[in-house]
C-alpha cells in the first residue's frame, strides 16, 4: 500500500470509512483513550479541527485500549464519552489494536512510515500523524505533544495542498 488512501476502517457506527474518500485533504490521525492522562487532548484536536476544517484538514480519532487498558468501553459508550465531555465531532473509527499481530493495517503502513523515536511501534495513547494532502505521512507526534504544536506544521501541509 502506497498511501492512506489504500486503506478503508469501520467507523464507530459500524460503516466502512474508504480513506480514500479524504483524496486532497491533510489529515491528523490519532490513537486515542478515554480514561488516559492525555484524555484532555480531545479538546485541542477538536478545536484544530473546528479551526481548519473548513481548509481541509479532518482530525480522524482510533481509540485503542492496548494501553493500560484506558479505552475499554463499546464504542458507543466510547463516542457518547468523546462528544459529552469534549464536543468531538471529527470522525472517530472504531476501537482497534495498533500494536501487534492483531493491529490495524492503517497502523502497521503508517508505523512503516514513520518510526517512533526509540521503537516503531505506538508507545502509548494520543501518538499522533500528519498526512499531507498526497496521502503521505508528513510526521509523528508523540502523546505529550499537545495539539497546538502542531499547529505550524498543519498550516504548512494545507497551504501546500
Amino acid at each position: 500500500m502506497s498511501t492512506i488512501y489504500d486503506f478503508t476502517a469501520e467507523r464507530m457506527d459500524g460503516s466502512s470509512q474508504a480513506f480514500s474518500e479524504y483524496k486532497d485533504k491533510v489529515l491528523l490521525i490519532v490513537n486515542t483513550a478515554s480514561k488516559c492522562g492525555f484524555t484532555p487532548q480531545f479538546e485541542g484536536l477538536e478545536s484544530l479541527y473546528q479551526q481548519y476544517k473548513d481548509q481541509g484538514l479532518v482530525v480522524i480519532g482510533f481509540p485503542c485500549n492496548q494501553f493500560g487498558s484506558q479505552d475499554p468501553g463499546s464504542n458507543d459508550e466510547i463516542g457518547a464519552f468523546c462528544q459529552k465531555n469534549y464536543g468531538v465531532s471529527f470522525p472517530m473509527m472504531a476501537k482497534i489494536d495498533v500494536n501487534g499481530a492483531d493491529a490495524h493495517p492503517i497502523y502497521d503502513w503508517l508505523k512503516d512510515q514513520k518510526g517512533g523515536l526509540l521503537t516503531d511501534g505506538i508507545k502509548w495513547n494520543f501518538t499522533k500523524f500528519l498526512i499531507d494532502s498526497k496521502g503521505q505521512v508528513i510526521d509523528r507526534y508523540a502523546p505529550t505533544t499537545k495539539p497546538d504544536a502542531i499547529k505550524k506544521d498543519i498550516e504548512q501541509a494545507l497551504t501546500n495542498k
